[in-house]
């Protein structure tokens, strides 16, 4: 580790990269503490503190929800408005040859649509966050209280443009230093809450928790860690061969290649589904709990109470959700037909299954089954909250979710080999020099 931080160090380019991302990522953490004005920010926090529901929503902007900051949104409607792109890209025949066929352009104009796309999504999201904000209330007072138009405009024109400004600072880190700059911005948020997150889950466990109860949360937490980073490096390996190639009187000899396949292909992507499905239901209870109609009200409590977190069907929900979604979002993603046909052009086969629709197939059955394990495995990780406190008892606080661990890995992992690609690309130019 330690050569490797000389390695970065001495790597002019790289330290430089690296030090351009520190400073962005720390500007972040600036604009998710500039409050919105005409809002008690005391009121706020309490009401986050105490609210399990609003409490995980918050985990994901890093705590500028309840800041009640510029960037109190995140990055949210950004990447609403991406996956919806992406969705279109592989249902809409213009896009998806604008995507194949336009190049560097063509994904720079998918980008554009994207940014545009976010900037309605995000003033739609400000409304809806402010109006579900009005609607709660602390110990008899409104959270937020009532905003005239111009006030309205205010919060929406700030909100929107808060999201923008991470967009357009999420960029400049891609463009400009290392890694994926939108995930790295997630990843900062995370692990900015974590001190916070682990003084809850430390207080609230301090009451009844024995030794052997913490040695098992420990176990639990490496293991976690441990089996995150095997799956999300795991793939099955596909072998391809492809034909000897005449080069005037010399016939070449085979090529073998394989084509990896991800055993988690869809990456969170099925969790961030889930979650937003499964919190509808307690969103709009927590808005409609306190309508001035009982009957509303109390079908609002009702439903608050079914879908609440501590409820064992919730959980259950969530688990399947994601396994839906992970095979809803890889069969869109990924196209077996696609891969079958690029292979047979290349003059390709997977040995032992012929070309065409036995190949297709061969692929669709591989993917099916890895699709399975890395669905069952999204779905445990978004339910190891639940697990862990089932697994040890009188653990009734887990801030820190096994989603919250799946984002901060991947994000390590992939900034880490760009980092090792930046230093390999070094290396050669030393020879090259020589």
């Amino acid at each position: 580790m330690l050569d490797k931080l000389r390695q970065i160090f001495l790597h002019k380019q790289l330290r430089n990269r690296l030090l351009f991302v520190a400073v962005v990522l720390v500007l972040t953490r600036v604009l998710a503490h500039v409050p919105i004005p005409e809002v008690d920010l005391d009121q706020v926090k309490n009401f986050f503190e105490q609210s399990q529901v609003f409490g995980l929503v918050n985990l994901f902007t890093g705590g500028g929800l309840s800041n009640f900051s510029i960037a109190m949104m995140g990055l949210g409607p950004y990447i609403t408005a991406a996956i919806i792109i992406q969705l279109l890209t592989y249902s809409l025949p213009k896009l998806e040859q604008l995507q194949k066929e336009g190049g560097e352009a063509g994904r720079k104009k998918i980008s554009q649509y994207t940014r545009l796309l976010t900037v309605p999504l995000a003033a739609l999201q400000a409304v809806a966050m402010v109006n579900l904000l009005q609607s709660q209330s602390l110990g008899g007072a409104p959270i937020v209280g009532g905003f005239g138009i111009e006030q309205w405009l205010l919060v929406i024109i700030t909100m929107t443009a808060g999201t923008m400004l991470l967009m357009w600072l999420g960029e400049l880190i891609t463009e400009n230093g290392v890694g994926n700059g939108i995930s790295l911005i997630i990843f900062t948020g995370i692990v900015a809450g974590l001190p916070t997150a682990l003084g809850q889950s430390f207080s609230a466990s301090l009451g009844g928790t024995t030794t052997l109860q913490i040695v098992l949360l420990g176990s639990i937490a490496l293991a976690t860690v441990a089996a995150i980073t095997f799956i999300t490096e795991g793939t099955r390996n596909i072998p391809v061969t492809y034909a000897r190639r005449q080069s005037g009187l010399r016939a070449g000899a085979e090529q073998r290649a394989h084509i990896p396949l991800k055993v988690n292909q869809a990456g969170v992507i099925p969790i961030i589904f889930a979650i937003s499905v499964v919190l509808l239901p307690g969103l709009f209870s927590e808005f409609f709990k306190n309508s001035a109609n009982p009957q509303v009200a109390e079908a609002a409590r009702t439903v608050g109470s079914i879908f609440a977190t501590t409820k064992p069907w919730y959980w259950v929900l969530y688990f399947l959700l994601v396994i839906g979604f992970t095979y809803f979002y890889t069969s869109v993603t990924f196209n077996p037909k696609n891969i079958a046909e690029n292979i047979q052009k290349q003059g390709g086969f997977v040995p032992g299954v012929r070309p065409g629709t036995e190949t297709e197939n061969y692929f669709r059955h591989i993917l099916n089954r890895i699709t399975l394990a890395g669905g069952v495995f999204l779905g445990l990780v978004a339910i190891l909250p639940y697990l862990t406190q089932f697994a040890v008892k009188d653990v009734q606080t887990l801030t820190i979710g096994g989603t919250s661990i799946l984002i901060v890995i991947s994000v390590v992992i992939e900034t880490m080999k760009q980092i090792n690609a930046q230093l390999l690309m070094r290396r050669y130019d030393r020879y090259q020099d020589l």
